[in-house]
């Protein structure tokens, strides 16, 4: 039991700091955007490239050894379903389009990767 509540705290704790990263770095973006009006393709691909960051940079740090892949995915796929709740309650409700479960896998796979590297790297 030791060792699910120390997976869930290190998966719990990458998915909500991507999760609050990606509402601050598009926050920033948002209001860049609000001066420039560029096309509704060069706002989704932000949105995009922010999430990818997140997804890979927070496993990354915070994934320690031990099933690494299996925390990371989840992490990414996690961190990708709190911020569509989170977008969904300041902007007022859900946007799904065929792009989530494309996000979903890409967050997912980026996670994993993001938690196996930083294993490596930093050899816990």
């Amino acid at each position: 039991m030791e060792n699910f509540k120390k997976a869930a705290w290190e998966t719990g704790k990458a998915a909500l700091c991507y999760a609050a990263f990606s509402l601050f770095a598009l926050a920033i973006i948002a209001a860049i955007v609000k001066a420039c009006t560029p096309s509704d393709a060069v706002i989704r691909i932000l949105n995009w490239v922010v999430k990818c960051i997140g997804a890979f940079v927070f496993p990354f740090f915070f994934i320690r050894k031990d099933r690494a892949l299996v925390k990371g995915i989840a992490a990414g796929i996690l961190g990708v379903i709190l911020t569509m709740f989170l977008f969904a309650a300041i902007g007022g409700g859900f946007h799904i389009t065929w792009f989530f479960p494309l996000e979903l896998l890409v967050c997912g796979v980026l996670g994993g990767a993001g938690a196996l590297l930083g294993t490596k790297v930093f050899k816990r």
